[in-house]
């Protein structure tokens, strides 16, 4: 081992000697290169999918957020936001955020205004957030405040869920029956949080759902077979819905992100526990967002704790459409009519394949940060990501031609900021039938026989789009992205601007990047070596074919060293596996 620290020290410095004469080339001597691990649905997805087109998801996120929250928007169907003075769980005022446009559950005027879903106020905060919209002071209002309504401690079950209260669970969304429902508004709450760590009563909160979901864990013990948790109780239970063993990875995730905050070794110790018994299945239960969480939590302890844990069935089964819980549940891999689908989340059986927006948009949450703890995936997330973001245009009413819409005359009332919920290859509905696949498609009607037809927009799953946003940038390629590695990389350690890319083409290309006004040098963690050592402004470099890029922007005067297997700029770490 001393052996190998004095060749990899004579290495970096071997390479940073090698580049030191030119700011705009990346052509030096590879020693010891990554070794890339694929995933095989990944593999079969077009390098080059078509039509193609990349949304500017930032703006539309700003643009989302600026129309939705709103209260003065006019129009049919507008507003789509309302105040909720019923004062469940919290002595305040909250407020409610449409399902899905002209959802007849929703408003002042239906069920006394008290449902509405923090699927749809989380994620739009989060959302909006992400792309630098303090959502905690707005035009008056604090939102980030308001989502405390959401911690139900009237039923005692002292985590955020779903609804308010249980007097609207019959209308759907969950609560205390689908496990996922109940889990997955924690993860989001917890991220918000990241955000806003001086919120009044936030850390209070943060830790009394920690400690349910640690109580939880050591209860069922490594076994998740059921189909939701009474937290109120502590019981597990099962009904007609299949058990949901993913949803181990979403107490890991809130878990581990409680042990960043809190430093409560008990919390690292749930975390572990959890994930371990998600990597004890035998059987895929992907169910319908949870399972890639547990690939990053996976990822992020063994760069950070040490552990080893073999996380390649977890990303397996979040692709692979293979689920014995929620059946033909993955990615899909596809071209319906000329236009490639693959990427897109959701039932890769359903009617041919069903993708959704919310879906999609949140495995870039846990997946592309997860590069960052462990490059072996780059090339395989930089491809999936590249398809992913390509296709999820479709679901809006402006990005996809009329013939393939169900209700292409309703689009203005979109406003240019909601999507159609799914994408389809045979529609569900009888009246569709006759579309064209792909189908841009939406299941409001499903949920209430009274819903209108624009139902089938989604204001929950567009307000999701931050995700997209925060991540996504261009290059001067047109298909080679910018993916930022900390957006979503929440309760980090410090880190310097990190970014994957992706060139999928069959010849090498020259990008050009901004790195900032300040010198910077340049690692690239796939490389596991420096590609410049002064950079500033404009900086390119050269992408091999088909080949991924994780560059880091290291200050220029950092000092440089290995300190158990890691590499280090000053104390921060800039390569977790440097001596893998």
């Amino acid at each position: 081992m001393r052996i190998y620290k004095i060749v990899s020290v004579l290495v970096i410095t071997a390479s940073i000697f090698l580049i030191s004469c030119s700011k705009t080339t990346s052509k030096f001597e590879v020693v010891n290169p990554v070794e890339q691990v694929f995933i095989d649905r990944v593999n079969e997805m077009p390098n080059l999918p078509e039509p193609f087109k990349i949304l500017d998801f930032n703006q539309l996120a700003k643009d989302y957020d600026a129309k939705v929250y709103d209260p003065n928007q006019t129009g049919d169907y507008w507003p789509l936001v309302w105040k909720d003075n019923s004062r469940k769980n919290f002595d305040q005022e909250t407020y409610g955020i449409y399902t899905a446009m002209g959802d007849v559950r929703q408003g002042t005027e239906n069920y006394k205004g008290i449902f509405h879903e923090s699927l749809a106020s989380f994620g739009s905060v989060l959302g909006a957030s992400m792309v630098g919209i303090n959502k905690s002071n707005q035009a008056g209002e604090n939102y980030v405040g308001m989502l405390k309504n959401y911690f139900n401690s009237d039923t005692k079950w002292n985590i955020m869920m779903n609804n308010t209260s249980p007097e609207v669970a019959q209308l759907g969304g969950g609560y205390a029956r689908d496990w996922w429902y109940d889990v997955y508004p924690n993860v989001m709450f917890y991220a918000v949080a990241d955000f806003y760590p001086e919120e009044k009563g936030y850390d209070n909160l943060l830790q009394t759902i920690a400690d349910q979901f640690y109580k939880a864990d050591t209860i069922l013990n490594g076994n998740y077979d059921y189909s939701f948790f009474d937290y109120s109780t502590m019981e597990p239970k099962k009904n007609w819905i299949c058990t949901q063993q993913d949803v181990a990875a979403g107490h890991s995730y809130v878990l581990y992100s409680a042990y960043q905050k809190f430093q409560d070794p008990k919390y690292l110790e749930g975390a572990k526990s959890s994930i371990e018994a998600l990597l004890n299945q035998e059987d895929n239960y992907f169910y319908e967002i949870l399972m890639p969480f547990g690939a990053y939590v996976a990822a992020r302890m063994n760069a950070e704790q040490g552990t080893n844990y073999d996380f390649s069935n977890i990303l397996n089964w979040t692709f692979n459409g293979d689920s014995v819980c929620r059946e033909g549940w993955g990615v899909l891999v596809d071209n319906w009519n000329g236009y490639d689908v693959s990427g897109l989340v959701g039932s890769t059986t359903h009617n041919g394949g069903f993708g959704f927006l919310m879906n999609t948009y949140d495995t870039m949450w846990p997946l592309v940060p997860m590069v960052r703890y462990d490059q072996r995936y780059a090339n395989t997330i930089g491809k999936w990501m590249l398809n992913a973001a390509n296709a999820s245009r479709l679901f809006y009413p402006n990005e996809i031609p009329d013939e393939h819409q169900t209700i292409p005359e309703e689009k203005e009332h979109t406003k240019g900021v909601i999507a159609y919920e799914g994408l389809i290859k045979k529609a569900h509905y009888e009246q569709y039938e006759h579309i064209k696949a792909p189908v841009a498609i939406g299941d409001g009607m499903h949920w209430n026989k009274d819903n209108p037809k624009v139902s089938q927009f989604s204001v929950y799953g567009s307000g999701h789009v931050g995700i997209a946003g925060s991540i996504i940038s261009r290059t001067n390629i047109e298909n080679i992205l910018q993916l930022d590695l900390l957006a979503t990389d929440f309760y980090k350690a410090k880190a310097f601007p990190s970014y994957l890319y992706y060139n999928p083409n069959v010849e090498a290309k020259e990008v050009t990047i901004s790195v900032g006004e300040n010198q910077v040098k340049i690692y690239d963690t796939t490389k596991r070596a420096f590609i410049s050592t002064k950079a500033t402004g404009d900086f390119t470099f050269t992408m091999e074919k088909e080949n991924a890029a994780v560059l880091i922007f290291v200050p220029e005067k950092a000092k440089i060293e290995i300190r158990e297997g890691k590499l280090y700029a000053d104390d921060v770490v800039i390569d977790y596996r440097y001596e893998i």
